[in-house]
């Protein structure tokens, strides 16, 4: 789906959310006031978050009027929660963590896509056996998302497997230390573009089938969230935090061995051989499939088609509305007047 469509989404969900009298929109032509935003991560920072400390690195937040504040949650269900709470202005957190938690009743929004495509895979290490029909009578390690368990489902029922001969064995987030020690014979959850990597830098072989590949409907793996009076209120802070983004994530594209540089500095832990190599990994996923689509788009297509899986499989309790679980107006490019309000006149 090309931007071609993001008009009438966005414009539907800004006449929802606009002061009714509203006065023309003025270009600032001038250098813009700078202001605090505190964004959340949504783990410990990796080459996921490549283009944001690269932003940072480069200046470019700091040329945007944005003095962008990065914490680093104590465990990947925190965001949203601060989000919600108001303890953050943005967060990162996962497409159908959005439609979850707005399946709960929370007020919020995803503003852009970060990485456009499924991370999560299948993997297995030593060269053991993948393929979903190879996994009957097999253990499979996950992180106990119910989410995640409807995607085993799925991959297993596609493969013609019976989901229930196969052992499942909640690892919490520690999938590659069981698949090191042999615990499980596979798992659910880990990503291609990092702990596979990693495997695969430690010669360990390691076999990977991203989810969408066996059966899970495509999907934003992770995605920008702002609350819905951030939205109203501080339109124009997303757009300039976007326009950042996307040239500090073209320059990681250009140069990914001085964003990597970027992300070690931020994350001395990172070692930097690692740190190059899942960089380049993941930029590709970074950008939209489509060249003609602009920076961090989220296709409503594919939206409302994983939140009818979602629904299919029993993971909402109530039919969710897409064109209000997103918008793509905030991105470079898109939208209505050239300073970003969306609210107020």
């Amino acid at each position: 789906m090309t931007r071609r469509t993001a008009l009438p989404l966005g414009l539907a969900l800004l006449a929802s959310l606009a002061l009714a009298a509203c006065g023309a929109k003025h270009e600032n032509t001038g250098a813009p006031a700078t202001s605090d935003l505190r964004l959340v991560l949504d783990y410990l920072p990796n080459a996921d978050h490549v283009g944001i400390y690269s932003a940072r690195a480069r200046g470019d937040f700091r040329r945007a009027g944005l003095n962008v504040q990065i914490q680093t949650p104590s465990d990947p269900s925190a965001p949203l929660k601060l989000l919600i709470a108001g303890k953050a202005d943005l967060a990162i957190s996962y497409q159908p963590e959005v439609l979850l938690a707005r399946d709960k009743g929370a007020r919020i929004l995803s503003v852009g896509a970060v990485a456009t495509e499924p991370l999560t895979s299948l993997m297995s290490v030593n060269n053991r056996p993948v393929s979903p029909k190879t996994l009957a009578g097999k253990r499979v390690g996950t992180a106990g998302i119910p989410y995640q368990d409807a995607y085993l489902d799925e991959i297993l029922q596609t493969a013609g497997v019976d989901p229930g001969a196969v052992k499942r064995v909640n690892v919490g987030f520690n999938l590659v230390p069981a698949m090191l020690s042999g615990r499980v014979d596979a798992t659910l959850g880990a990503f291609w573009n990092i702990e596979g990597v990693q495997l695969a830098l430690q010669h360990k072989r390691p076999r990977i089938l991203p989810v969408d590949r066996v059966g899970v409907p495509t999907y934003d793996e992770l995605v920008l969230v702002a609350r819905i009076d951030t939205v109203e209120r501080h339109g124009a802070l997303i757009r300039r935090f976007l326009q950042a983004l996307q040239r500090g994530t073209r320059a990681a594209r250009a140069d990914p061995e001085a964003a990597a540089g970027a992300l070690v500095a931020a994350a001395p832990d990172i070692k930097r051989p690692y740190a190059v190599a899942t960089v380049r990994a993941t930029l590709p996923a970074l950008f939209p499939q489509d060249p003609k689509d602009p920076f961090g788009w989220q296709d409503p297509a594919e939206w409302n088609a994983y939140k009818d899986w979602m629904e299919r499989n029993s993971l909402l309790t109530q039919p969710a509305n897409v064109g209000q679980a997103l918008t793509n107006e905030f991105l470079p490019g898109q939208g209505v007047g050239q300073d970003g309000a969306t609210a107020g006149g």
